[in-house]
């Protein structure tokens, strides 16, 4: 087995700090956060989690500990649950809003970025239409579209399979539903006066008199259907559980489908899917009515407390709306102030990148920033910049509040369903006043990196003032240019050690020793970035980074044989106990406990250089470091 990857360190440093496999009642992702259920909360160290590197932070709400870790979440969620025995969806805590919450987010959240995506294509293909109308007369464009329109179109069938898998249905079954439902707005199979064959929705809608065993039906539009869909869901998992107890198991496999898509498809088309259309559009009418009275009263809410929103997880709670005035009008108005909001925090965190002294700071306000502006994700600029600053949260508030008033006064929303940033800003050309959704999130960046400037914040410390020093920019870094041994044993190079993703030097430079005592010392004095059973990264206040990994593919141990004497966010000296281990046992589970020692990140050297071989004690130079 290989040496743990960056996503397994991180993901196995988290779980350490909710307080290990047994405390994890669940996990789940969204697009930025891995969110817990733990079992018992007092277990799990917040500032651990926090401090761990690659964490932004971390947020309790709707009684999950959600940590929050970037784009990069899905891969720390497969390295989670593909290593421990971690049961994968959620067990959620709290009330009503809790739970409609992670009903929306279990829901939405597996295809939202093909969602996203898609939505951007026909955002894309709007601006081409915008620059030559001829365009969206061309087969080109109409296969473009089908390609962008069609996952909205078919919505019902992703929602089948996603609210299948949270309300524990067959999937399969779930999906012949959703296409009934589909089947009914798109394949002719009734004859109408003229004897014209129709589908069952125009028949209705053109005067015909739809029954079902005698019953009449109210006949809607299933395309794009949301709240129909995963109420049918629902009562397909109800029945399915029914008849799992009452049909003999002999015949169980067939019967059970039969008699499931038998009821609910009817059912649906009786009951649930007119009740659902009647609330969604009640919805849908409900916004449209708050915004006749007051759009620019709305566009400041909807500007101001998107990110608010954001940051206790009650922005999915607009989801359905949303999706439901996409499937009736087209549009959302909801959707025209979200630019404002979004990349007024963006432009905040590009205002802290230019005006922090903090390196650490600006080098996560940098690509917070882009990723905030141009592709609409705020989380990290949010935790890891203007949320943390406060300030320059206000800032982006402001902007997006004053932003999102104008873009709403001019009428101005989305066509489609997509992450307001940047390069999405285009789905707006269609509706309402471009110009105005223009000068408004304009005015909200402008306002925001402005007042982030002028009016600043309480900058953090710099590494060099955090120590208790003003760094001289000219001067020679001030600690040792020597890395110490990470053990007591013989020195081996780098090339002998048995794991090519060491020996290759594909991590970086350093050596190994074969350690004859079961401890491990800190080689350089530093902050502990990374604490691992079996691994300790260390980063010194110059920016050198040190890696001390004990054992070859010793992962799988999972602690086991290990004690470490460190903690996470823990600076310590050179020479200091990293970890104690047992040689015997880790051989004889049939593990190498070769040390293995690499500069990561050589900071302000040019050069790493080892200078020990054959015996090593403890404390003794083992790498020089050129200036």
């Amino acid at each position: 087995m290989a040496t743990a990857s960056k996503y397994e360190m991180l993901a196995d440093a988290v779980l350490r700090g909710v307080g290990g496999e047994g405390n994890v009642a669940s996990v789940t992702h969204c697009a930025t956060r891995l969110r817990f259920t733990l079992k018992d909360r007092d277990k799990a160290d917040k500032a651990a989690v926090e401090g761990t590197r690659g964490v932004i932070t971390v947020v309790e709400s709707a009684g999950q500990f959600q940590v929050v870790i970037g784009n990069s979440v899905g891969n720390v969620y497969e390295a989670l649950v593909a290593k421990h025995d971690i049961k994968s969806g959620e067990v959620v805590q709290g009330g009503l809003l809790a739970k409609a919450i992670d009903l929306i987010t279990s829901i939405f959240t597996p295809f939202l970025w093909t969602l996203a995506g898609t939505g951007l294509l026909k955002a894309f293909l709007a601006v081409g239409v915008w620059a030559a109308p001829s365009f969206a007369a061309t087969s080109t464009y109409a296969i473009l579209f089908a390609a962008g329109d069609a996952i909205f179109q078919f919505l019902p069938m992703l929602l089948a399979v996603t609210a299948a898998r949270k309300f524990k249905a067959n999937v399969y079954t779930a999906l012949a539903i959703a296409g009934a439902l589909i089947y009914s707005s798109t394949v002719a199979v009734i004859a109408n006066a003229d004897g014209a064959s129709v589908t069952l929705q125009t028949f209705a809608a053109g005067g015909g008199h739809l029954t079902f065993l005698g019953i009449p039906v109210i006949m809607v539009s299933y395309l794009s259907a949301v709240i129909p869909t995963i109420l049918a869901v629902y009562a397909q998992a109800k029945l399915e559980h029914l008849l799992t107890r009452v049909i003999p198991e002999a015949v169980r496999n067939f019967l059970t489908p039969l008699v499931t898509v038998a009821v609910i498809v009817p059912l649906t088309f009786l009951l649930i899917g007119p009740v659902s259309d009647w609330v969604g559009t009640g919805l849908s009418n409900g916004v449209n009515w708050f915004w006749g009275l007051s759009p620019v009263i709305g566009g400041a809410i909807m500007g101001g407390l998107w990110q608010v929103f954001v940051i206790f997880g009650v922005h999915w709670g607009f989801v359905p709306v949303i999706v439901q005035d996409l499937s009736t009008q087209g549009y959302s108005l909801l959707t025209g102030p979200l630019f404002a909001a979004v990349l007024a925090q963006g432009a905040a965190a590009a205002a802290v990148f230019f005006k922090t002294r903090n390196k650490e700071l600006k080098e996560v306000a940098g690509p917070a920033a882009i990723s905030g502006i141009l592709a609409g994700i705020t989380e990290p600029a949010i935790y890891g910049v203007t949320l943390r600053l406060k300030r320059p949260f206000v800032y982006g508030v402001v902007g997006g509040a004053i932003g999102g008033a104008i873009a709403a006064a001019g009428g101005s929303a989305a066509e489609g369903f997509v992450l307001p940033g940047l390069i999405t800003l285009t789905s707006t050309i269609n509706i309402g006043s471009f110009a105005m959704q223009l000068i408004g999130t304009g005015l909200a960046i402008t306002i925001a990196f402005v007042l982030t400037m002028v009016a600043g914040f309480k900058d953090l410390p710099s590494n060099a003032e955090a120590a208790g020093t003003v760094a001289d920019p000219g001067a020679v870094p001030s600690e040792a240019v020597v890395v110490a041994a990470p053990a007591i044993g013989t020195v081996v190079p780098l090339e002998a050690v048995p794991d090519k993703v060491f020996s290759s030097g594909a991590m970086g430079s350093g050596l190994a020793v074969v350690p004859t005592l079961g401890e491990a010392y800190a080689p350089v004095s530093g902050e502990l970035a990374t604490v691992m059973p079996h691994a300790f990264g260390i980063r010194t206040d110059a920016g050198l980074e040190v890696l001390v990994h004990v054992g070859i593919d010793t992962v799988a141990l999972q602690g086991k044989h290990f004690t470490p004497a460190v903690a996470q966010g823990q600076r310590v000296r050179a020479g200091d106990l990293l970890t104690q281990f047992d040689l015997a046992a880790i051989e004889a589970a049939g593990y190498n406990p070769i040390t293995v020692m690499i500069v990561t990140n050589d900071g302000p050297y040019s050069a790493v250089v080892p200078v020990a071989s054959g015996e090593i004690a403890k404390g003794e130079t083992a790498l020089d470091l050129v200036g």
